[in-house]
């Protein structure tokens, strides 16, 4: 399975939908299993610094087939891949990159999203993957 346009789309509007509720301007990327830019979507007013950082989240993800925040545990000071953040051409490990996992387990992208706080970035990178896999 691969992800399609009309999939990513719909993804950029339920994250959107998401951070209107929260009322948050977010930066929402979705991208392919190659971690190629599929959709794009920078909300009215968000940050323009965030474009870059929500990009780097769902590009996190989809390299490590993990959330981006997930990446920490094994960059941090002390663990096992200290500075594994920058690697890749630099990776953001911070919460609101999901991977997107198919039905049969296969990751076929990632969704990352900048603009609010850490924790209301993941929340409306979860309400984008739960508009393809709900």
């Amino acid at each position: 399975m691969t992800l399609t346009i009309a999939q990513a789309e719909a993804m950029i509007a339920a994250g959107a939908a998401r951070a209107d509720d929260l009322d948050i301007a977010a930066n929402i990327a979705v991208l392919d299993a190659a971690a190629h830019l599929k959709a794009f979507a920078r909300m009215d007013g968000a940050v323009l610094g965030s474009i870059d950082v929500s990009i780097g989240k769902a590009r996190t993800s989809a390299l490590f087939q993990i959330s981006s925040e997930a990446v920490w545990d094994y960059c941090k000071p002390g663990a096992p891949a200290h500075n594994l953040e920058a690697s890749n051409g630099g990776l953001m490990p911070f919460p609101g990159g999901l991977p997107i996992i198919a039905a049969d387990g296969t990751v076929i992208g990632a969704v990352g999203v900048s603009g609010g706080a850490p924790s209301q970035d993941l929340e409306i990178a979860e309400a984008a993957v739960a508009a393809l896999i709900g």
